[in-house]
């Protein structure tokens, strides 16, 4: 495969840069999870407060986002595997990209609900 086949076009550039910028949220978010659950271990009331601000209905909507970002990071990895392991992966990598955009977008409207439900009852009650 030439150099820069797979990310050949406007949409190419774009999920080249969603994946780079939802793996350093990844990141991100389990190097936080690590230290929350090292506190533990330091001090229990000072976990507890932690905990306790992770139901907030600001921190829901950070999961909601989290959710959001491993998903499409996990679509858009499988989609660059295809392209580069399937001979005719670099041919149809545009298309491939859509359906894991339209994949990503049926299984966040699924979740929605489920995963903001707390929030949203705060918010407007039953």
């Amino acid at each position: 495969m030439p150099a820069g086949t797979l990310y050949r076009g406007r949409e190419g550039m774009w999920s080249w840069v969603a994946h780079r910028v939802t793996g350093v949220l990844i990141f991100f978010f389990l190097f936080a999870h690590v230290l929350d659950t090292a506190l533990v271990r330091v001090s229990p009331e000072a976990y507890d407060t932690v905990i306790q601000t992770y139901k907030t209905p600001l921190v829901n909507l950070m999961e909601y986002g989290l959710v959001a970002a491993i998903l499409f990071h996990a679509l858009n990895g499988l989609r660059v595997v295809a392209v580069d392991f399937w001979a005719k992966g670099p041919k149809y990598q545009k298309q491939m990209l859509w359906t894991v955009v339209g994949v990503w977008v049926v299984l966040m409207a699924c979740s929605f609900y489920g995963i903001l439900q707390h929030t949203l009852i705060s918010w407007f009650g039953k």
